[in-house]
């Protein structure tokens, strides 16, 4: 018997149904075992660590330290995910972390103490995301060329404000959050921030209309907006999400560095594009997972600690870093010629 063909030319078993087919089993199947491969990756990476330095890799202080450095990362990747599952990208995420983190270590907003610094860091995050929204949204430009502006813009600013140098928080509630006194249960503050914006970033994308919205919009604008969404807007609410993370993002790296430099930052937006599409969100948009991107970020903090501990060259682990970007593209690829 001939197989039932649908009208686009597959076969009809690959056509979702309403009760939920076949289809649908097929694409928890690929999650899960997207899923379970970056964590054998990341499994793998836990041993090679623990043998080639057991008494330093295993340590609970650098178990601690490689969280906490992730965390930073992290946010900013929470936010990156949410861009390109709707079709976008933000090349201005490092930048802009960077300006946030001097604009809110400056002696005057100092001066207003740990809400002050905080403050300023989320709205100056805001702030650039507007911008970025704004140009792209309303005024029409490529994700591509407005974000790269903004790059160069937030860098230039950055190094304005500072002159070049460093500035040394003296807020002592910001210090002594990154002290080991401030943990809870052996957990850093930065890490438990980290955890808070994954599963809100998580439910976002998964449980509300809003992750719809993005999805439908990254999968198909045009049908997007004929069913009724405002794309303008979604994709407004997209960068300025981004730049919260952004904002959120410097203010942890005030904690863990207890400073605020122009060179905070460097390199987070590829970082927090490699981490979302090893973790399995769709370059292309249309598809995006929180959970992946987290996986992500764990293997490359994970990756650079190794090497930290080995004493081995930063070019070497980009070069690590970028085989496992061009094997996660390749797998993306297969995986959607096969779909």
């Amino acid at each position: 018997m001939t197989q039932p063909v649908s009208p686009t030319g597959g076969s009809a078993d690959k056509v979702p149904s309403a009760t939920g087919g076949p289809a649908w089993r097929a694409l928890l199947f690929r999650a899960d075992v997207r899923t379970l491969s970056l964590l054998g990756v990341l499994a793998a990476l836990i041993v090679i660590g623990g043998i080639t330095r057991p008494d330093e890799f295993l340590d609970t202080r650098n178990l601690q330290l490689v969280l906490t450095q992730a965390s930073v990362i992290g946010v900013v990747t929470v936010g990156m995910t949410f861009v390109i599952t709707s079709g976008g990208i933000d090349l201005s995420v490092g930048a802009i972390v960077a300006l946030a983190s001097v604009w809110a270590t400056t002696l005057a907003t100092q001066e207003y103490g740990f809400g002050g610094i905080l403050l300023t860091s989320v709205l100056v995050g805001l702030g650039c995301g507007l911008v970025n929204g704004l140009l792209i949204a309303y005024g029409g430009m490529v994700p591509f060329i407005a974000t790269l502006a903004m790059l160069a813009s937030a860098r230039g600013l950055a190094l304005q404000i500072t002159d070049g140098k460093t500035q040394i928080v003296t807020v002592d509630g910001i210090l002594d959050l990154g002290e080991r006194d401030a943990y809870v249960l052996g957990v850093p503050p930065l890490v438990m921030v980290f955890a808070v914006a994954t599963i809100i970033g998580w439910l976002v994308l998964n449980r509300t209309t809003f992750g719809r919205r993005t999805v439908a919009v990254g999968g198909n604008a045009e049908a997007a907006r004929l069913a009724g969404i405002d794309v303008r807007r979604q994709r407004l609410y997209l960068y300025l999400l981004s730049g919260l993370c952004c904002g959120i993002a410097a203010f942890l790296l005030i904690i863990l560095s207890g400073s605020g430099q122009n060179t905070n930052g460097n390199l987070y937006e590829l970082d927090a594009i490699a981490a979302a599409i090893i973790g399995g969100t769709l370059l292309s948009g249309g598809r995006g997972t929180i959970t992946g991107s987290v996986l992500g970020v764990l293997i490359f903090t994970t990756i650079t600690n190794i090497f930290a501990l080995n004493n081995l060259q930063s070019d070497v682990q980009q070069i690590a870093k970028g085989a496992i970007i061009v094997a996660a593209v390749l797998v993306q690829r297969r995986t959607a010629s096969t779909t």
